[in-house]
């Protein structure tokens, strides 16, 4: 299982989201997706810590925190919807 880190600042990067979900236990992958054309990241991310118990406390401790002048929206993540028809919202 993964968790969702929202409400991220644009200068984020995969060493600052180590170092802080670090406090909580093991981080085994740091993902921060980036917009396809601009390369800009997305304003949120994906942790995965080595156990459930460790992703737990991160959630509870993170959820709602202020980090860079943000307030976190931190959750377990959502398995990821098949949108077959989302093609730029024509017909097809």
């Amino acid at each position: 299982m993964s968790i969702y880190v929202g409400n991220l600042a644009y200068e984020i990067n995969q060493e600052d989201l180590n170092e802080v979900f670090a406090e909580y236990g093991t981080v085994k992958r740091v993902h921060i997706p980036t917009d396809r054309e601009t390369g800009r990241v997305r304003g949120f991310a994906f942790v995965e810590m080595e156990s459930e118990s460790d992703e737990d406390k991160a959630i509870a401790a993170l959820d709602g925190a202020e980090w860079m002048e943000r307030s976190l929206k931190v959750n377990k993540a959502r398995p990821r919807e098949n949108n077959r028809n989302s093609f730029g919202g024509g017909r097809r």
